[in-house]
């Protein structure tokens, strides 16, 4: 340790020209992460060109000015993007930059071990603390692990990066020069979700529990959460980037991180990308601790916080579950970054959630990005059995241990209502699913949901019947007793198969609807029971629907019957619908009860031991 530091500051102070000079030809140079880059340190290693030649300019999620990459500078520098922004898409396009695919939490250990080479690290720093050190400010990422191992490093020092607390320092003794530089930090201007990214941010909120753990990244799909999020209670943030929206939250009290299982009161972070009032807030405040994505985006480390819930965007999922998500076809669009670091850390985490979220189709509209395959070159980001969660506008998904034909099924009713048909053709004809499947024509009808007590004091979830729960529907009719089988549909059966079973889940919500009661909304990964069904079809000539009614014998006399009558009476009514008949054996009382507590009129005909109902909506109620 050097106890003098000031005299060591002093002595190592210099221009940015003169600390450049030492850089020799074919050197590996990292250069400082996102807003953090060293603009003055950059702009004179530009100028320096001429004294270079193929020098390998290492950098992380670049947003500043990349003008190496043009074609003037071919013989001085050669790019290489571990993360590819879109100042520098373009140059790996046409190959004139090089695209490195690795997890986040894999670079600090290349760096360490000597896989990447680190000659030279161009670093920003705040100024000096009173013990002589400097703070790596917004971007810790692997800024930190490269000037740690870097045999020359040049530190770019400004007055406007924040002194963020955590694993974020280095003694001065630790820089081989420092130059002064007093500049405004890059921003980065978050843009404002739209109508599609307000309603993925509305579904994923209903996925995330209090006291959470919330992983986000940097975006305007995966921050259109936020605004949601005002109704929870206690959440804490340990994710390897954010923005300026987490202040609201903070704000707000919504985010406390109190009950979080690991570093409980700290926000664990490895950089942030925003506008001078983030930098602002985050300087020498201890709510957060910035450290290395060596250990943010450990999966093992982000799997001891509990009920950990990592978000995720996606460019396109295919219909087996496959995530691409850094390329587009043949064309590298962005990296893999610490995507698959969450999605494993969360799925390991008790409790834990991982979700994708993309929207259903291009800005466009004309492509569809739920596609029944990866397109030639795409590559597999999240692997299908890694995935959990996806989102669109249209609805969530729960693929995670499921069948190739039930995740079909499921990313199909989550798509765009325009490629719907192209998309059952083609899982069809890779032999995905039934050949006669069918699917809704029209959207899941989402505002018939509704929660509900029986008279037993025990709350269910009635909602629309998917196209997804034939399963649910066949175990139904299954745990029936032989008598409840015989009462509801006159004969017995010995089987309930998919021909069967189809019509009841694949229906269109208007002439044909069922509201189906659940049990186990609260865990939407798949361990939902429907425990009664009640669903009408209508007769277009005469406007009169058929409706039907299937309990569970444990949840028979508990009232379900009477509120899904009533319900589907409601949603009939609002569809045009006349009225409804039914068939009713003579010997089912408790069903002929229901029947007569519709609040309407009801005519009945007995034939041949079966009561032939009618109910008419237009004589008003009774």
């Amino acid at each position: 340790m050097i106890f003098n530091w000031k005299e060591t500051y002093q002595e190592r102070l210099t221009d940015a020209k003169s600390a450049l000079s030492r850089i020799r030809r074919g050197a590996r140079i990292f250069i400082g992460s996102a807003c953090g880059e060293p603009q003055g340190l950059f702009k004179a290693l530009i100028d320096s060109s001429q004294n270079l030649a193929d020098a390998e300019v290492i950098h992380f999620l670049d947003i500043g000015v990349t003008p190496y990459t043009t074609d003037k500078y071919n013989e001085a520098f050669r790019h290489n993007a571990l993360f590819i922004g879109s100042n520098s898409r373009a140059a790996i396009k046409e190959g004139s930059a090089d695209y490195t695919p690795i997890f986040l939490s894999e670079i600090p250990l290349l760096i360490q071990r000597g896989s990447m080479p680190i000659d030279v690290a161009l670093i920003t720093v705040s100024p000096p603390d009173n013990n002589g050190y400097v703070s790596l400010g917004i971007s810790v990422d692997i800024t930190k692990t490269a000037a740690e191992v870097a045999r020359y490093v040049v530190a770019e020092v400004n007055p406007n990066m924040p002194r963020t607390l955590g694993d974020s320092f280095l003694h001065v003794s630790e820089i081989s020069a420092f130059v002064e530089n007093d500049t405004p930090l890059l921003e980065f201007i978050q843009k404002s979700p739209d109508n599609i990214a307000k309603a993925i941010g509305q579904l994923i909120a209903d996925l995330i529990d209090n006291e959470s753990t919330l992983q986000t990244g940097v975006g305007k799909i995966p921050n259109s959460v936020f605004p949601y999020l005002t109704n929870k209670k206690d959440l804490g943030i340990h994710t390897e980037a954010f923005s300026d929206g987490l202040i609201d939250l903070i704000e707000s009290g919504v985010v406390t991180c109190k009950k979080k299982s690991l570093h409980p009161g700290k926000i664990v972070t490895a950089f942030c990308m925003g506008t001078k009032r983030l930098y602002d807030y985050v300087h020498d405040n201890p709510l957060f601790e910035f450290r290395p994505c060596l250990y943010v985006n450990d999966p093992y480390v982000i799997a001891q916080n509990e009920r950990m819930v990592s978000i995720n965007s996606a460019l396109t999922v295919d219909l087996t579950g496959q995530v691409c998500s850094d390329s587009l076809g043949f064309e590298f669009y962005s990296g893999i970054g610490g995507q698959v670091d969450f999605v494993r850390g969360s799925a390991m985490s008790r409790r834990g959630k991982s979700i994708m979220v993309l929207p259903s189709t291009t800005d466009d509209g004309k492509i569809s990005r739920i596609v029944p395959y990866l397109s030639p070159g795409s590559g597999v980001v999240v692997t299908r059995g890694d995935i959990h969660y996806v989102v669109t506008e249209y609805g969530i998904a729960y693929v995670h241990g499921k069948s190739i034909r039930d995740r079909a099924m499921m990313l199909m009713n989550i798509a765009h209502p325009d490629f719907r048909g192209e998309l059952l053709a083609a899982a069809k004809n890779q032999r995905y699913i039934f050949q006669d499947q069918t699917l809704p024509v029209v959207l899941y009808p989402k505002e018939y949901e509704v929660n509900w007590v029986d008279n037993k004091g025990t709350s269910l979830f009635f909602r629309p019947v998917k196209a997804t729960d034939e399963r649910a529907i066949q175990d139904l009719i299954y745990d029936l007793p032989e008598q409840d089988i015989f009462t509801r549909f006159f004969h017995s059966l010995k089987s309930f198969p998919h021909k069967v079973a189809m019509p009841f889940a694949a229906i269109d919500y208007n002439d044909k609807m069922a509201i189906a009661a659940v049990i186990g909304k609260e865990e939407p990964e798949g361990r939902e029971k429907i425990v009664a069904i009640g669903h009408y079809i209508n007769d277009p000539n005469s406007h009169y629907a058929e409706v039907a009614f299937t309990t569970h014998h444990d949840w028979q006399a508990r009232g379900i019957g009477t509120f899904l009558l009533r319900y589907l009476i409601r949603i009939a009514r609002e569809k045009n619908i006349a009225g409804f008949t039914a068939d009713v054996l003579s010997r089912n009382k408790p069903m002929m009860q229901v029947f007569s507590k519709s609040g309407y009129p009801l005519t009945t005909h007995l034939d041949a031991d079966v009561y032939e109902l009618k109910i008419d909506f237009s004589r008003g109620e009774k």
